[in-house]
């Protein structure tokens, strides 16, 4: 009897933790990864990732912090949403037009055109039943609101050797996608794809990167 009380104990105490883990942001929150330096080093342990200031913590025996300027590349795998995901450091003016090291999530790459998104926690202002739609190949399956806010993202195509802010709007995308209007306005019509979302913008830049071939 004390053997299922104790089993059922730690059972609860489990769901308890991941229920917590799930009611945090992937930035808040420890995941297995690896960091890829500019000397060509490599750090393996527990890390957390802090997009707004661009700096990335290494948790071994000690917690250690390196910033854009210092890292190449780090990946996670994503327990909250599942997945492996990769960032890298690229010249970029967030603010002015001085470039500085700034990291940018690659969610899909060709031989011309890669899609890149920062993302940025926002105030929820469409209410709390709002879950991610059109998530497709991309590796979150999991709700966005929590508490009153969500996860958002701006978007970058990168082309010609320069990164370009996407606005999210409709006429945009095709102008970021040249050459093929019909084929990708068909492509999303069939797919019921929208030019705004995550796993949606994912999959026409592929798809847009395989009619390039």
């Amino acid at each position: 009897m004390k053997r299922t009380i104790l089993t059922l104990g730690f059972l609860f105490l489990s769901l308890v933790y991941v229920l917590a883990q799930n009611n945090q942001f992937p930035s808040q929150v420890w995941h297995k990864g690896n960091i890829y330096l500019n000397d060509g080093a490599t750090l393996s342990g527990t890390i957390k990732y802090d997009l707004d200031n661009n700096m990335v913590q290494l948790q071994t025996e000690n917690v250690d912090t390196f910033t854009a300027s210092n890292v190449a590349s780090f990946e996670i795998y994503d327990e909250i949403f599942g997945g492996v995901r990769k960032f890298y450091s690229l010249p970029y003016a967030i603010n002015g037009s001085y470039e500085t090291p700034t990291f940018f999530e690659v969610l899909t790459q060709g031989n011309d055109i890669a899609l890149l998104c920062r993302e940025y926690i926002a105030t929820d202002t469409r209410g709390m039943n709002n879950s991610w739609g059109g998530m497709g190949m991309n590796p979150f399956f999991g709700p966005q609101n929590y508490s009153g806010y969500r996860l958002a993202f701006n978007y970058y195509f990168f082309k010609n050797g320069r990164l370009e802010l996407y606005s999210q709007k409709r006429k945009d995308l095709f102008a970021m996608l040249p050459g093929y209007d019909e084929e990708i306005d068909l492509f999303m019509k069939k797919n019921r794809l929208e030019h705004d979302k995550r796993g949606d913008l994912l999959r026409i830049t592929a798809y847009y990167n395989e009619l390039q071939n």
